[in-house]
């Protein structure tokens, strides 16, 4: 998929919340009015080249507004907005604009648990069990030796975005019944034998996060992270937006062209997403980070502590090694020599430095935030657009303007090229694909035989049904997931979901029974660009058959 996912934060219980306060509030105090002093602070040598990279960047891949942010030595060089927060409005992103973060959130629920840890609250390794009971995975084994630190590092044998169409675009089902759903969900590979994202395991560890402290997910995050490390405009939920004119727009492709189009409210999903920050915030988060979890030196000379050394050592230490993929030729100095996930960060080298970086990606926003801790050096980037190639170009100009500032590499350039290449090969194989079936071919039943309810074993329900002379497939629990049917070829259908901004349109195919009732109902993306949260190759329909008389 082209995106990656994401939430994240910590808990305490009310009591050591309370016996902390005072020495939270010091060093909340302490982080404020350093970051205050710095965060509108702009190096000479940075502007200098900053404003021409993003808004090349801006231009060629096709995104309204980008807020950056770059912290070196434990200081803020840039804390900086370009273009808009809305296609056709004049407000402009700045410091302040807020933006979703996705999956940059899974850090801080990764900090979170480290805090608990530190307090004894939990360990690593404890089971899932022994602080969610009711906690259970489709393989009873698993269920069993499934532990927090489990729950962080993509090693659960799930596949890929496994589940994610409980809450990706925005549902109906509780976080517990999402969890509750885990049972159901078969393994696409044994247990922690091979790396694959999901969103799932991290929904369960905010829960976690919340039992332990007595609050929700959100009230917990805003008191034991976001206060301390002076994030004070930074939100866990799209509605406490609301009343602030400082926010962007998500914007989405409509047919090829960029279009404003409406927040993916996902509140069932914190712990994996459900941060909205801006630069400023990020980048007092961003050197919390590097200084490894220190939050400097309060009024009464001691150093406060988000979480320990050790602690921000487990974090950014390997966990599960990642497949090493060969880059295009162009891309070619990007190549890694390890890759692995630690602990909310996904881990790699680029020049011989450990880089700790992640991505994130909600409907209508993609972000990065990358972190070079031998440098010092942090760079974020929030987009108010779904444009990977955007946040990829940006990564590899800005480490290397500010790692290897004598270097003339074009990045941006080669970025798009390789993006356009893609794109084509991709628009090849789907028009070959159309071309080649077999459009003279019916359906083996009349259409109205197909009609009727469909039911997934994790997933739940779905409707086909006429409206007037359209037929029109329905998720139950996602309003959003309505689309027509059209034939395609044999028993295979395309589903054109209503929502065009979702670029998720699936075939939707049929089995049949011997006797020429439907067997079941098998989904799959047409294109391979699709978002891999519209896990639709894991659904399995069965028809709901009628009550007997």
């Amino acid at each position: 998929m082209n995106r990656i996912a994401a939430a994240v934060l910590f808990a305490i219980s009310s009591i050591a919340l309370a016996q902390t306060a005072p020495a939270a509030a010091s060093a909340t105090a302490s982080a404020a009015s350093t970051a205050s002093a710095t965060a509108t602070a702009a190096d000479p040598a940075v502007q200098a080249w900053l404003a021409g990279d993003v808004q090349r960047t801006m231009k060629l891949f096709d995104v309204p507004g980008i807020a950056i942010a770059i912290v070196k030595d434990g200081k803020v060089v840039a804390t900086q907005g370009f273009g808009v927060r809305k296609l056709g409005a004049p407000d402009k992103v700045d410091g302040k604009t807020l933006f979703e973060v996705a999956s940059n959130s899974k850090a801080f629920t990764a900090a979170a648990l480290a805090m608990l840890v530190d307090e004894g609250k939990l360990a690593w390794d404890d089971p899932v069990t022994k602080h969610l009971p009711d906690f259970q995975m489709y393989d009873a084994y698993v269920t069993h030796e499934m532990t927090v630190r489990d729950l962080l590092t993509h090693r659960s044998g799930l596949g890929l975005g496994a589940g994610d169409l409980l809450w990706w675009p925005t549902t109906q089902f509780s976080t517990d019944e999402i969890i509750h759903k885990l049972r159901f969900i078969a393994p696409a590979t044994s247990f922690r034998s091979s790396y694959a994202y999901d969103n799932l395991l991290y929904i369960v560890a905010g829960k976690i996060i919340a039992a332990k402290s007595g609050k929700t997910w959100g009230e917990t995050i805003r008191e034991r992270i976001l206060a301390p490390v002076g994030m004070n405009t930074t939100t866990t939920s799209l509605a406490e937006n609301a009343g602030n004119p400082d926010v962007a727009n998500a914007h989405s492709k409509i047919d090829g062209k960029i279009a404003a189009v409406k927040a993916m409210p996902v509140p069932n999903a914190v712990g994996a997403v459900g941060i909205n920050t801006n630069a400023e915030d990020i980048a007092r988060w961003m050197n919390v980070l590097l200084a490894q979890g220190s939050l400097g030196t309060g009024p009464d000379g001691k150093e406060r502590r988000l979480f320990s050394a050790r602690q921000a050592r487990e974090m950014w230490t390997a966990q599960t090694p990642m497949r090493i993929s060969e880059p295009n030729p162009k891309l070619a100095a990007t190549r890694p020599n390890f890759s692995a996930y630690g602990l909310g960060f996904q881990l790699r080298d680029y020049q011989g430095r450990l880089l700790a970086m992640h991505s994130g990606a909600l409907q209508g926003f993609y972000s990065k935030v990358v972190l070079v801790p031998e440098a010092k050096l942090g760079i974020a980037i929030l987009t108010n657009a779904e444009s990977g190639g955007s946040l990829n170009a940006l990564q590899w100009q800005l480490l290397e303007r500010m790692l290897e500032p004598q270097a003339k590499t074009d990045w941006i350039g080669a970025v798009k090229a390789v993006e356009d290449e893609t794109h084509a090969k991709e628009q090849a194989r789907l028009a070959k694909a159309s071309a080649s079936r077999a459009a003279k071919s019916q359906p083996s039943l009349p259409r109205a035989s197909y009609d009727g309810e469909y039911q997934d074993p994790w997933y739940g329900s779905a409707t086909i049904k006429h409206v007037g002379n359209k037929q029109v497939l329905t998720f139950s629990r996602t309003p959003d997931l309505t689309g027509e049917l059209e034939h395609f070829q044999h028993d295979t259908f395309i589903v054109r979901w209503k929502e065009r901004n979702f670029n998720a349109d699936a075939y939707v195919t049929f089995a049949l029974n011997p006797d020429g009732s439907i067997e079941r109902m098998k989904m799959q993306p047409i294109s391979t660009e699709t978002d891999f949260s519209y896990d639709f190759q894991d659904l399995n329909f069965t028809p709901v058959k009628p009550p007997k008389s």
